[in-house]
């Protein structure tokens, strides 16, 4: 383009006075020609100067190209769980309780459930927890976490493997995994949002309900979420019976949808089904309709069948979560368990009278909770919840029915409120308190300090 403008200059050059280039001499002529070759030459260099710059700014840009292909390295140390094989974190957590009742006492009406509050009176180490995890090759990714007791001991609370090579948006998980049943459930104790579990988790899965077996979801290929899952387990966890047999011994159902309003909102909902049988389940704190002290030791083996609905949802202005969110949660629980229940099954001889009597025992109990979480500044956050539990009315047996108690006439509750604070990701210091009504004339105002801290890395959680 250059070049053509310099002919187009010369012709007009000699096209201005055409009168004269008639006339011109021979000495004219020459002028014009030197004039001439000087541009074409001026030309010449230009285009050889521009296809230098093309070149060089070409070779800039494929070497910049590549240094961002690189892997950022620093002296601080590893930026991400891929820099460390295998990702190695710690879980610490402590907490003080203030409690006028000792929290081993039972939810009424729920004797022969599990009862675990997982916390204790005065100063106590909580569980530490022990996370390793890594890619073992293209195909298999696993996970290992296990728990330290605070008295001594260590157990494996999660080790899996698992594949999304199946494709299709299906992902198999196999090995001892929380279930994903529900909503809590599949979330470590270090990101619940309260100190401890509501009490539908306490009385119906012991806090968190963990098996061996396997697992299989699908993630639909449609614009909102859809996930559908299934597990066969051992039945391991509470309210199932480690067995020694063949098969299966649990097996849960679940769906999940869910989707984005704009950028501020976001919403998931979900359905769960869970089957397992129990096995010589024994209790040692049932009340008799004789107020025998210290209560009976009752044993129970029958089905049991739970269904559960959650729901969840959230906001942050402008999709900043960093700066502001409020999260609204709810779980409802319903269980039916029909089986044989044998009274005061260790009693010798037949003091006090029907003791050591089998007899059919069946009764369908249900629990909720309903709590909001918000973080109103960066490092702040507050919480309010309300759980309430249903004991059912039991079908009792003729045989055991003028001792065993069909209808406790009482429905246990608790309201809780939190303020925590969280100075970064890692670390989180709360203090909780709450109206503790879930025992019959034992009411009580409980009172929490806790801390938590994460020691190296952590994977991202769940939503």
């Amino acid at each position: 383009m250059s070049r053509n403008i310099y002919w187009c200059a010369a012709v007009a050059a000699l096209l201005g006075n055409p009168l004269n280039t008639f006339a011109a001499d021979d000495a004219d002529l020459q002028s014009i020609r030197d004039q001439i070759q000087q541009l074409k030459q001026s030309s010449e260099q230009s285009n050889l100067q521009l296809e230098q710059r093309l070149q060089q700014a070409e070779k800039d840009a494929a070497q910049a190209q590549a240094a961002a292909q690189q892997p950022v390295r620093s002296s601080a140390g590893p930026s991400n769980v891929n820099s460390f094989n295998p990702a190695v974190a710690m879980i610490l957590s402590g907490t003080y309780g203030q409690l006028r009742q000792d929290p081993a006492i039972p939810a009424t009406g729920f004797a022969m459930n599990a009862n675990n509050t997982g916390y204790t009176r005065g100063f106590s180490l909580q569980e530490s927890e022990l996370s390793i995890s890594a890619n073992i090759d293209p195909e298999f990714s696993g996970v290992g976490t296990f728990s330290l007791a605070p008295e001594g001991g260590i157990s494996v609370e999660n080790g899996f493997v698992q594949s999304s090579a199946l494709g299709n948006g299906l992902n198999l998980k196999f090995g001892r995994f929380f279930s994903g049943l529900g909503y809590l459930n599949e979330q470590h104790s270090h990101v619940w949002d309260f100190v401890d579990q509501p009490l539908v988790y306490r009385v119906l899965w012991d806090n968190q309900i963990a098996d061996d077996g396997l697992q299989l979801k699908w993630l639909a290929p449609t614009d909102i979420f859809v996930e559908i899952g299934g597990e066969l387990g051992r039945g391991l966890g509470f309210p199932g019976t480690n067995q020694n047999k063949n098969g299966a011994g649990s097996g849960v159902l679940f769906a999940h949808i869910g989707d984005d309003i704009g950028i501020e909102q976001s919403w998931r909902a979900g359905v769960s089904l869970h089957e397992t049988r129990r096995v010589d389940a024994v209790s040692v704190a049932v009340p008799d309709l004789l107020n025998t002290a210290g209560g009976v030791s009752n044993s129970f083996s029958g089905d049991s069948q739970t269904t559960g609905l959650d729901f969840v949802w959230k906001y942050s202005h402008n999709g900043n979560i960093r700066e502001r969110y409020l999260k609204v949660q709810s779980e409802y629980f319903r269980r039916k368990e029909n089986g044989l229940l044998t009274y005061d099954f260790t009693a010798q001889g037949v003091s006090p009278p029907g003791a050591n009597t089998p007899g059919s025992y069946s009764v369908t109990q249900s629990g909720w909770y309903l709590q909001s979480v918000y973080q109103f500044m960066p490092t702040w956050r507050t919480g309010l919840r309300y759980d309430r539990l249903d004991s059912g009315t039991a079908s009792v047996g003729a045989s055991i029915a003028a001792n065993v108690i069909s209808n406790y006439a009482f429905n246990p509750s608790r309201l809780t409120w939190m303020v925590d604070y969280n100075p970064s990701e890692f670390s989180r210091i709360r203090l909780q308190l709450a109206r503790d009504d879930s025992r019959q004339r034992l009411a009580e105002n409980q009172m929490f300090l806790q801390y938590i801290m994460s020691l190296g890395a952590h994977g991202a959680h769940q939503y």
